[in-house]
């Protein structure tokens, strides 16, 4: 039987702590920027020139269908070659995490807009409204109804992605329990504690998810 002893691996909280502390961070920043470029790729992606729409589609759907591990992966390895600069593991991190949420941001606000009844939109420019009112008055807040839960559901799935930048030795929650492990030789205790503190975090949010989808569920 085998005897579980979490003491050993207390020695090593502050290691723990600012792990922790870097996910966070890592996770928000992430969230953050690639919400703000989601909105960006969105507008694009349902803009009528075509040498907008189609980046911005191209994009969407580049990131959408490329796994993240192989996203943080290339802008560390890849992109220095490419452009002769050299970039920090973080800053690869925050790159890779940022453009893959952008990408799904992006479908779902995009997603969000296109199921507003055409009528709407009709209904605007019947009264003389311009295209900027008519998206920033009448269809923007029917479709952030619908985006809430899905947007709140992705960041919990980007929150969840940052475990991976620990391949690029981001010093994260998963990378400093990966130096614990190999110090205290207790692997089993330290990935429980690690996975306690993911459930802990992503938990919450999961409920908060329940809640927005039905406080804010479409009534027919």
């Amino acid at each position: 039987m085998y005897k579980w002893d979490f003491s050993s691996i207390w020695e090593f909280k502050e290691l723990l702590v600012s792990g922790l502390g870097v996910t966070i961070a890592v996770a928000a920043a992430s969230i953050l920027t690639g919400l703000v470029a989601g909105v960006f790729n969105a507008l694009g992606s349902l803009s009528s020139n075509r040498l907008i729409r189609v980046p911005c589609i191209s994009l969407m759907e580049f990131f959408r269908c490329t796994p993240v591990l192989v996203a943080l992966i290339w802008f560390y390895y890849a992109l220095p070659i490419l452009t002769g600069f050299e970039i920090s593991a973080l800053s690869a991190a925050f790159l890779g995490l940022s453009l893959y949420a952008a990408a799904f941001y992006s479908e779902i606000i995009r997603g969000g807009i296109v199921g507003i009844d055409p009528g709407q939109r009709e209904a605007g420019e019947a009264i003389g409204m311009m295209p900027r009112e008519i998206m920033k008055r009448i269809i923007l807040p029917q479709a952030f109804r619908k985006m809430v839960p899905p947007l709140v559901n992705q960041s919990i799935i980007n929150l969840k992605n940052t475990s991976l930048v620990s391949v690029l030795a981001v010093p994260d929650l998963l990378y400093q329990g990966k130096l614990i492990a190999h110090e205290s030789y207790r692997p089993l205790e330290v990935y429980t504690a690690v996975a306690l503190t993911y459930f802990a975090i992503l938990f919450p949010l999961t409920l908060l998810v329940r809640h927005l989808e039905s406080r804010f569920a479409v009534k027919h």
